[in-house]
């Protein structure tokens, strides 16, 4: 599939914002926290709604995943991880650990 945006993730979380994605999600302890909120969430307690991987255009070994997101409270926003070698152990388990039935590509910019 053609990536119609620009290839860096600034670029794609800003047009993710636009449309609603604003939370900012961070790792810690096993869970995913909103910034703002504070709120906390389980692998169950979150939809992946896109999702973009990215190659470092100076070094293809840089690699990272954007991940487009909505949680069980209704909070939208993206989480930036990287992967590959250089991935969180912990964070990438916890994406794996999301219920197939929660990932989908509906938020998708590339597929509208």
């Amino acid at each position: 599939m053609d990536n119609k945006f620009p290839k860096h993730e600034k670029n794609l979380i800003e047009k993710y914002q636009d449309k609603g994605y604003t939370a900012n999600f961070y790792f810690k302890s096993g869970k995913l926290v909103a910034s703002e909120s504070k709120v906390e969430f389980s692998p169950k307690e979150v939809y992946i709604t896109g999702e973009h991987r990215y190659e470092g255009m100076s070094n293809p070994s840089d690699l990272s995943i954007l991940y487009v997101l909505k949680t069980e409270n209704g909070e939208k926003g993206t989480f930036l991880q990287a992967y590959g070698p250089n991935a969180d152990p912990e964070a990438a388990s916890f994406f794996k650990e999301i219920p197939e039935e929660n990932i989908s590509d509906k938020a998708d910019l590339n597929l509208k």
